[in-house]
C-alpha cells in the first residue's frame, strides 16, 4: 500500500501542474488512494458530488498522471464514502479512519509515514540549487527577500521555462512570510491576473479589484509575457504598477524572454519593467544538474548510482523539471516494478520523459479564447455572426492562428467558427496577412499571441 501512496503523489503532482490552485485545492487536493492491483487504480473521495466533478472535468488528467508515472494506461475508479465498501471489503483506507468498515470494532491499522511526500519540497531559497547558470538571479531574490531593498525595483527574471523562476518567486514569499508575516504578498500569474480583470469587469467590482493589487506590499507576477498583446490588462497593470511603486512597495517580475523581446508589450511598461534590475536564467551546467539529480533523489529517499546521475544529467540539459521528473520515474520504476537504478532504466525513463515534453496539441477552443481575451471579445462573439470591426478583427485573427497552429484544412475551420464557408475561411485569411505586411502593430499581436499559445 506505501508503493501506492507514493506512486499516487506523483500523479497528484503531475495534475497540479496542469491545473489551476484554485481547481487543485478544491477537487484534487482531498484525493486518497485506496488500492492499485491488477491494473485497476482505486481512489477515494468523500461525496458523490465531488467525484462526478472529477469524473466529468480531471479524470482524464488524473489517468494521464498515472500513465505518465507508471509508464502505461490502467482503469481508474472513484469511491465515495458510500460506496467504497464495496472495493475494500472491511479494510480501512490508511488516512481515512473516520470512515466506518463493515465491523466497527475493527481499529484502523496505523498510518505509514511516507518523508518528502512524493519528493515535494517547499519552494524556498535552500531548496534551490544554485550554479553559474542561475546564481546571479537567486543573489537578486535573496537579497530582495531579506533586505527588502528597493534597488532592485522592480526586478526582471526572465529565461526558458522549467528553470526555476517560479521556485524563486515562491522562496521570496516564504522567506518573507517567515520574517515579515505581517506583510501582504501578492503572487499570482499574469493569466489569473487577467482573468480577475475579466471576471471584476464583468460583475461590477473593479474597485475591490483595485483594493486587492494597489495595497499589496510585495507583487510577484510569474509570466508577464502573457498581458501582451491586451490592452485591458495592460492599461490595469500599468496603474497598479505605477501606484505599487510610487510608494515603493517591491515588484518581481518573470517572463520566458526580456521586456524588449515582448513585441507587443506597450513601451510605457517595457521602460518601466527595465527601471531595475534584468537578470536571465539559462539552461544549468553538467554540475548544476548532477546537484539537482541528487537533491531529488535525497528527498524521495532513493540512492541514484554515479554513473546513472551522469548517465541522465548528460542527456537532460535544458530542463529541471525533467531532470527531476527522471529521478521520480526511476523511484516509481523501484517501487512498481522493483527495478533498482540503473543506465536500463535511466535509458526508458529519458525515452518516456522526452515523449511526454513533445508539445501538447492545441485545441482550436485554447486558441480563440485567447484572441478573445487579446481583444477584449468573448468566444462566442468569436463563433457568432456579430459584425462590430472588434469582432471582426478577433475572429480573423483567430482564423489565422487556427491554421498556422493546427494546419486544419479550410472546411474543419470554417466549421469551427460558426458553420462558415470556404469562401469566408480565404478572405479573412488574406486579409490578415494583408494586415500583417502593412501593419506592425497587428503583426507583432498575431506573432504574439502564436508564441504565447506555443509556450503554454
Amino acid at each position: 500500500m506505501e508503493s501506492f501512496i507514493e506512486v499516487f503523489n506523483l500523479v497528484k503532482e503531475f495534475v497540479k501542474e496542469r491545473v489551476s490552485d484554485v481547481a487543485y485545492s478544491c477537487w484534487i487536493a482531498f484525493i486518497e488512494p485506496v488500492k492499485f492491483e491488477d491494473n485497476k487504480a482505486i481512489i477515494y473521495i468523500k461525496t458523490a458530488f465531488q467525484r462526478d466533478i472529477l469524473q466529468k472535468q480531471y479524470m482524464d488528467k488524473i489517468k494521464d498522471g498515472f500513465n505518465a508515472v507508471l509508464g502505461f494506461p490502467i482503469e481508474v475508479i472513484i469511491a465515495t464514502e458510500d460506496d467504497i465498501n464495496e472495493y475494500i471489503g472491511n479494510e480501512f483506507l490508511p488516512n481515512q479512519s473516520r470512515l466506518i468498515a463493515k465491523d466497527p470494532d475493527i481499529a484502523p491499522p496505523p498510518q505509514p509515514k511516507i518523508d518528502h511526500e512524493g519528493g515535494n519540497y517547499e519552494y524556498t531559497f535552500d531548496t534551490f540549487i544554485v550554479g553559474a547558470s542561475n546564481n546571479f538571479a537567486y543573489a537578486a531574490c535573496k537579497a530582495i527577500a531579506t533586505q527588502q531593498s528597493g534597488s532592485y525595483n522592480p526586478l526582471f527574471i526572465y529565461g526558458p521555462s522549467g528553470l526555476g523562476k517560479t521556485h524563486l518567486l515562491s522562496a521570496i514569499s516564504n522567506e518573507i512570510k517567515k520574517t515579515n508575516p505581517d506583510k501582504n504578498i501578492i503572487s499570482i500569474s499574469s493569466e489569473s491576473f487577467t482573468n480577475e480583470l475579466i471576471a471584476a469587469i464583468g460583475t461590477k467590482t473593479i474597485n475591490s479589484f483595485h483594493n486587492k493589487y494597489r495595497k499589496a506590499d510585495i507583487l510577484l507576477v510569474d509570466d508577464i509575457q502573457f498581458i501582451a498583446g491586451k490592452e485591458s490588462t495592460q492599461e490595469e497593470f500599468f496603474h497598479t504598477f505605477n501606484e505599487l511603486y510610487q510608494v515603493g512597495k517591491q515588484i518581481v517580475l518573470t517572463s520566458d524572454r526580456p521586456p524588449k523581446d515582448i513585441k507587443t508589450l506597450e513601451d510605457r511598461l517595457k521602460s518601466r519593467f527595465e527601471w531595475g534590475l534584468l537578470t536571465d536564467i539559462s539552461p544549468p551546467d553538467f554540475e548544476t544538474r548532477i546537484a539537482i539529480i541528487n537533491r531529488k533523489a535525497d528527498l524521495l529517499q532513493i540512492e541514484i548510482p554515479a554513473d546513472v546521475s551522469e548517465f541522465i544529467a548528460n542527456r537532460l540539459k535544458t530542463n529541471i523539471r525533467q531532470l527531476e521528473g527522471a529521478v521520480k520515474k526511476i523511484k516509481a520504476y523501484k517501487l512498481l516494478a522493483g527495478s533498482p537504478p540503473s543506465i536500463n532504466v535511466a535509458q526508458t525513463v529519458i525515452k518516456e520523459i522526452l515523449n511526454d515534453n513533445q508539445p501538447v496539441p492545441v485545441t482550436v477552443e485554447r486558441i480563440i479564447e485567447e484572441v478573445a481575451k487579446t481583444y477584449s471579445v468573448t468566444p462566442e462573439d468569436i463563433r457568432s455572426n456579430k459584425r462590430s470591426a472588434q469582432i471582426s478583427t478577433a475572429r480573423q485573427a483567430a482564423i489565422y492562428i487556427v491554421r498556422e497552429i493546427t494546419q486544419m484544412s479550410l472546411a474543419p475551420i470554417g466549421e469551427e467558427f460558426g458553420g462558415r464557408d470556404h469562401s469566408t475561411i480565404v478572405y479573412a485569411l488574406r486579409q490578415v496577412e494583408k494586415q500583417m505586411q502593412t501593419d506592425s502593430r497587428q503583426k507583432g499581436i498575431i506573432e504574439d499571441i502564436i508564441k504565447n499559445i506555443r509556450n503554454k
